[in-house]
C-alpha cells in the first residue's frame, strides 16, 4: 500500500510563488509515473502536470506551460511542482497523484494524495 503526502500550499498574492512536495510512503513496485491535478470549488478535476519514472516524458496543461515546472527525486520518492507567476484562477486544492503503468494527463491514475491548498488572492 502506499501513500501519497502533498505539503507547501499556502495563500500567496498574484504573481508569487509556491513549491509543492508530494511524498510517497510504503511499498512502492518498478517504475510509476506521477502528476499533479488540481480541483476548483464546484469544477472538475483537471490535470497540471506529469512525469515519468526516468523524467524522459514531461507533460504540462496548456493553462500553466511557462509558469509550472514539475520535477521528481526518486531516492526520496517525491514530486515536485514549482509554481510561478501565480494567477487567481490557479486557486485550487492540488492533489499529486502516482500511476504504475505509463504516464497519462487522464485521472487514472493509481494512488492519489490528501490534497493541499493553494490560494492566489488580487
Amino acid at each position: 500500500q502506499v501513500q501519497l503526502v502533498e505539503s507547501g500550499g499556502g495563500s500567496v498574492q498574484t504573481g508569487g510563488s509556491l513549491r509543492l512536495s508530494c511524498a510517497a510512503s510504503g511499498r512502492t513496485f518498478g517504475t510509476y509515473a506521477m502528476a499533479w491535478f488540481r480541483q476548483a470549488p464546484g469544477k472538475e478535476r483537471e490535470f497540471v502536470a506529469a512525469i515519468s519514472w526516468s523524467g524522459g516524458s514531461i507533460y504540462y496543461a496548456d493553462f500553466v506551460k511557462g509558469r509550472f515546472s514539475i520535477s521528481r527525486d526518486n531516492a526520496k520518492k517525491t514530486v515536485y511542482l514549482q509554481m510561478s507567476s501565480l494567477k487567481p484562477e490557479d486557486t485550487a486544492v492540488y492533489y499529486c497523484a502516482m500511476r504504475y503503468v505509463g504516464i497519462t494527463t487522464n485521472p487514472m491514475y493509481d494512488y492519489w494524495g490528501q490534497g493541499t491548498q493553494v490560494t492566489v488572492s488580487s
